[in-house]
Parts: structure tokens; sequence; C-alpha cells
């Protein structure tokens, strides 16, 4: 024992117990609460792959470059470029599953920043395959997916982390600590809104649009059949990707997907909010062709959530599209409202914020800051409020990260089945979160767990 190095003998444990408990990724069929992570000492160093690497993948990777980058994965060789020439020693994979079949010894963690739509299939291979996970936010692009990649991490007892990173900021703290130390009175309404999609790249070429007749051919750097994943088959087109795949229903969550899970995180976690009773969306769409492939253009999702201890019920109202909520009285003079951000109104006082993680947080009205104190800082901080890092850190001291799955997941169903009401056009929602079941809908009912194209597993894998 003393010739092996502890962190080559972990894996070699980890990789005999996943080959006992039948954790081929190609076979999917294992009792997830089998797995037995090992952890690496603080000193060490992970090894670290990633699957999707162009875009947010990309910056994701490079925030935990301390760590050893020893695979990348990407069906797109022209999109993943930079990250391929900025971490040269690296493997390189096109398939996910056969990277986790062949790199199962050489790696700790994985990141996932693949297009919403096969954010399940990577993250439920890689926990199976007994690995950390880094997934990009949304958590995934169904409800059910969601349900059970949180329940899979639980049961793993992984180290995970949704990338939402304004959960690891310091403002979205202080905006906690005020609602529970009765800074804002009670809080009984919530606006929030975003430009997406129609500011903000890549949303300023936002499809609207019924889908392509043409038949271009697929790009030779590109592996269409890969890109599609558990995806309804369909021809190649260049409006799907490599970055509008936001504005289709088959691949993205729209702008509340996007944005929702930044701008309505601290509504979310400072007022304990959970589940909804209801949600209703109302949107611009009109046309059946059109609305029925895309995203609208605006939208405005309107929440109910019940009382939660004494907390009173609350109504928050999502804009989309340049919408915005009404200047509150609280303003003073000439101000205006910001591309991004969300309000928090309470009898006492008025929270506002940005984008992400309640970045620019004020106090309102302006005259209740004179003289204001801080209340204690009861919720312990992230490092430089540095998100990757954060799950770095958790993986090797087994601590949670900021936002993993037991937060993220909730979260994430939350905005979710905002999106599902979009297509709902205009009907009052009845959510029944415990049982994933709206319970006055059956035809959205079954959007909650879409059917996967032939030739991906089935969820749950028996």
């Amino acid at each position: 024992m003393s010739h092996i190095s502890r962190r080559r003998f972990l894996k070699t444990t980890s990789g005999a117990l996943a080959a006992t408990a039948g954790l081929s990724v190609h076979a999917a069929r294992v009792n997830t609460a089998q797995v037995v992570p090992g952890r690496v000492s603080p000193n060490e160093r992970l090894n670290i792959a990633a699957i999707g690497v162009g875009g947010m993948g990309q910056a994701n990777i490079r925030a935990c470059s301390s760590e050893n980058i020893v695979a990348l994965c990407d069906v797109d060789d022209e999109r993943a470029a930079g990250t391929y020439k900025e971490f040269p020693k690296a493997s390189r994979y096109r398939d996910f599953r056969v990277m986790l079949d062949k790199e199962h010894q050489n790696v700790d963690a994985v990141i996932v920043a693949t297009p919403d739509h096969t954010h399940a299939v990577a993250a439920m291979a890689v926990m199976r395959a007994g690995k950390h996970l880094y997934c990009q936010k949304p958590l995934a692009h169904s409800i059910y997916e969601v349900r059970k990649l949180t329940e899979t991490a639980r049961q793993t007892g992984l180290q995970t982390q949704m990338g939402n990173q304004g959960h690891s900021s310091e403002e979205i703290r202080r905006l906690r600590e005020w609602v529970r130390a009765g800074v804002l009175g009670k809080v009984r309404e919530v606006y929030a809104w975003s430009d997406r999609p129609v500011g903000g790249d890549p949303w300023s070429d936002f499809p609207v649009m019924a889908r392509p007749k043409e038949r271009p051919p697929v790009p030779e750097t590109l592996d269409w059949n890969l890109w599609l994943g558990p995806a309804n088959e369909r021809p190649y087109h260049p409006v799907y990707c490599p970055t509008t795949w936001r504005g289709f229903w088959d691949f993205g969550t729209g702008a509340l997907g996007d944005m929702g899970c930044h701008i309505l995180d601290p509504a979310f976690w400072a007022l304990d909010l959970g589940q909804p009773e209801t949600v209703q969306a109302t949107t611009t769409h009109w046309e059946p062709e059109v609305s029925e492939e895309t995203f609208p253009r605006a939208s405005i999702v309107r929440y109910q959530f019940p009382a939660r201890g004494e907390m009173p019920p609350v109504e928050v109202t999502w804009f989309d599209g340049r919408l915005k909520p009404p200047i509150p009285e609280t303003f003073e003079p000439g101000r205006r409202l910001g591309n991004n951000g969300a309000i928090l109104i309470g009898d006492k006082a008025t929270a506002i914020h940005g984008s992400h993680g309640a970045g620019g947080l004020e106090l309102l009205p302006v005259s209740l800051r004179e003289g204001f104190e801080e209340p204690p800082k009861t919720i312990p901080r992230v490092k430089d409020g540095a998100h990757e890092q954060d799950w770095v850190r958790a993986c090797k001291d087994g601590k949670p990260a900021s936002s993993g799955f037991d937060y993220g997941g909730p979260l994430t169903e939350m905005v979710l089945i905002g999106v599902l009401a979009m297509r709902a056009k205009d009907r009052v929602l009845e959510w029944d979160a415990e049982n994933l079941r709206i319970t006055n809908d059956d035809e959205a009912n079954a959007l909650i767990n879409p059917p996967y194209r032939e030739g991906w597993p089935v969820w749950p894998a028996s």
C-alpha cells in the first residue's frame, strides 16, 4: 500500500465497484445507491473531463484550470476548437458515452455544458459512472429529468453543482439575510424580467419561425446525430446550432429557462418559495405553425405560491422579451428598470437587484439607507464568489457546494413549470409538485416527461 498513492487506490477501488455493480455507461442499468465515489485530498488536483466544451463550457473549464483537464468531448469540432487549443494535452472525444467508458479510471469529476436537451442523458451517465458533476443551468430540459437527476445525486452522495453562478455571490446572501432579519417585512409580490430573447448574444438572432424546409448538408465538423441526442429526429439546419437552439421547444427552454435560473434564484432562496400552486402564461404566439416550433418573442408568467410558515402567500410575475413590470412607487424620480432583474416588494421596504445572483442589490426607498446597518452575516460565504471552484472544493472535502442539485433541482423545477405553462396557452395550471402532476390539464401533463427518440435510454433505466 505504501507504493500506491491514495488517489490511485481510491480510483482503482471505485472502478472495481463500478464494474461489479454493472456501471457500464452503455448498459446504464445500475442501482445508483451502490455508487461509492472516491474523495481526493485537498492537496491533490482533480482530474476533470468536460462534455460540451465550446461557449459556456469553455468558461467553466477555464475556471477549473487549476485542476487537471484530462478529457474533452464535443460533437462540433469547430465549436470546440478554441478549448482544444487551450488544453492540448486533454484527450478528445465526440461521444460522451465512449469518453466515460474509456476514461473511467482517469477521471474524478465531469462538467456538462451541452444544449439543454442533452443535459439529462449526459449528467445521468456521469453520475452512474460515479463521477462528481457540474451541470449547466437549467439542470435539464424536462421537469421529470430534473427530478430524476436530483434523486440520483442524493442517492449516490456525489458532489454536484448547477451552473447558476450567481448563487455563490455575496449579494444573494445579503438578500436572504435581509429577509430573515425582517428588513423587507412581509413580501407578497415579486416581479422579475429579462430582455431575452430580444436582447443579448446569441438572442439577437432569436428565431420565431416554422420548421425550416431547406435541407443543407451537415458540416463535416459536426456529428448531427449525436447533437440531436434524445430529441426527435429532424434534418440538420444551421438555424439550430451552435447557438440559437435555445429558441426551439425541442432543444432549449427559452428565455425563462435560460435566465430564470439566474434572476429568480434570489427570491426563490430568500423567500423559501418552494413550488407554486398555480401557474399561468400569456405570450405573443398566435400562429400555430410557429408556436409549435419555437418559443414566443415575449411572455408573462404568473406564479402563485402558498404561505410558508410565517411567510405569506407570494405572487411572482415573470416578464421577458423586453416587457417589464410597472415602476414601483418606491423608485426615486427618473429611475428606470434595467434590462434584467427582479424586485421583491415587502410591507416595510423593497429590494431590487440585477441579473445573476442579486448583483447590484439595493434597498428602496433610498431614504431607508441612511443609518442602515447590515444584519449579521449568518450564511457561509463562497470564497471570492467562485462558483466552479466551490464545486472543486466540494469534490475534495465532501461538503456540498452552494448550488448542489438538492437546491438547483427544485429551483429548475419551479422555472420549468413556467416554461411548460407557455405551451398551455393562457390556461391556469394547478401544480402538484410532490407527484409531478398537473391536476387539471391532461394535455399539459404529457409535457412533464416527453419521450426520447429510439436508441436513447428511457427514464429511469431499469
